[in-house]
């Protein structure tokens, strides 16, 4: 199961985007501010469901699944998450669990599913903390946690590497990518390195249109980046280096 998308386009942000993504894989979604990354992500979460084109998730259209089975498939991690209430970061982590509870959040299976996800995202040592506590970097962790507790098919990420730093960015993408064997993990970044280190497969958006897709490898050349990004660079061992004039 995963999605494909036909002349895929919203109000503002997106404009007929075709593409078909596999059922596994770590996807990064790159381009510049105002690109529409954060529109298509969106979409593909089901927080837009105004869109024009076709947007379908197992060969259904997105806005007519049901919001309660759609969530037991998807799970999408925001780039900015509030929570006002005293909650601790376990709490927090069981939320995730709401698509599969008819009301009672502590049974057995959400117990298992509630301790994996703190142990994967590295969080259990600090489950017990007030989540408003927490730094940015950890709080993201604990985001991620009770998205994976959701145990979807599909984790769709709005820069999730916002508040990290480098080396918790590198760990952040490499449990992703170690995710992905599993899942399909969406992912959107504005660092092309981690897109070109880390993902099996990019959507390059320029002005809401698709200015590319495929291997990153493959499709993250000078070239697009000079026309994309307006930047020249060079790319070396796999590692891009932007060129600044003096």
């Amino acid at each position: 199961m995963s999605f494909s998308a036909n002349h895929l386009g919203f109000t503002y942000g997106l404009a007929e985007a075709t593409f078909e993504l596999p059922s596994t894989g770590l996807i990064a979604v790159v381009g510049p501010n105002g690109a529409g990354k954060s529109t298509l992500v969106s979409i593909l979460a089901g927080l837009r469901r105004a869109y024009s084109g076709s947007c379908l998730y197992a060969g259904k259209e997105v806005r007519d699944w049901r919001r309660h089975g759609f969530a037991r498939q998807v799970a999408f991690l925001p780039q900015f998450v509030r929570v006002e209430f005293p909650f601790t970061a376990e709490q927090v982590v069981f939320m995730g669990r709401t698509p599969h509870s008819n009301g009672w959040y502590d049974s057995p299976e959400d117990r298992i599913a509630v301790d994996r996800a703190l142990e994967i995202t590295d969080a259990a040592a600090f489950r017990n903390r007030d989540f408003r506590s927490l730094s940015g970097g950890e709080r993201q962790r604990v985001i991620l946690a009770s998205a994976l507790a959701q145990e979807p098919q599909v984790l769709l990420l709005d820069e999730p590497a916002t508040f990290l730093d480098l080396k918790h960015q590198a760990a952040m993408y490499q449990l992703l990518a170690r995710l992905a064997r599993q899942l399909l993990v969406v992912a959107v970044t504005h660092d092309l390195n981690l897109a070109l280190r880390y993902a099996h497969h990019v959507l390059v958006l320029d002005q809401g249109r698709l200015a590319a897709a495929g291997a990153a490898n493959e499709v993250l050349t000078t070239e697009l980046i000079a026309r994309v990004f307006q930047v020249r660079a060079t790319i070396e061992r796999g590692w891009l280096k932007v060129e600044y004039d003096a």
